[in-house]
């Protein structure tokens, strides 16, 4: 069997300062989904923000160089009760956005219950239940590890659900 063709490759991220999980998937012209690559980002609690930043942003640029990506979906900034934490994350999104900016990437953003309701049908899963939608709809033996890098996964199956979807539309 030859190499599938991929008409949509999208670059799913899952923001965070210490860990930022990601996931690259493609849809084939079969209309399956592959998982092309997914990992974590992380960067040393011990060191000043600002290179933290620029740590990520130079992480991101490197992996959008090497998949080349037609879009980039991120998490959108949930707002608990912790604000430093939300801070935090946001300084951590703002890293991303600007490399997918940078790259001339479309990027589209999506809540939790958003990527949940998208990836198992259900908005308030939990995330054994997305890992494990995850793993079936990639055929994966296993879920994709850490969670964060599953939680990336999670993102970029929401974005190509979403859009399949919409065309249906």
């Amino acid at each position: 069997m030859s190499d599938p063709t991929f008409v949509r490759v999208v670059l799913g991220i899952d923001p965070g300062t210490a860990i930022t999980g990601y996931g690259v998937v493609g849809e084939t012209t079969r209309g399956d989904f592959a998982l092309l690559a997914c990992g974590v980002f992380r960067t040393n609690a011990g060191e000043p923000m600002h290179l933290r930043l620029l740590e990520l942003f130079q992480d991101m640029q490197a992996l959008l160089q090497e998949f080349t990506p037609d879009e980039v979906a991120v998490e959108k900034l949930f707002f608990g009760r912790n604000v430093t934490t939300a801070i935090s994350v946001g300084q951590a999104r703002g890293a991303v956005l600007v490399a997918a900016a940078l790259a001339g990437l479309p990027v589209v953003e999506y809540t939790p219950a958003e990527v949940k309701q998208a990836v198992t049908g259900y908005g308030n899963a939990d995330k054994s239940q997305v890992q494990q939608m995850v793993q079936q709809l990639l055929g994966l033996t296993a879920p994709p590890t850490p969670d964060d890098a599953a939680d990336g996964v999670a993102i970029a199956l929401c974005h190509l659900q979403t859009a399949r979807y919409a065309q249906i539309i």
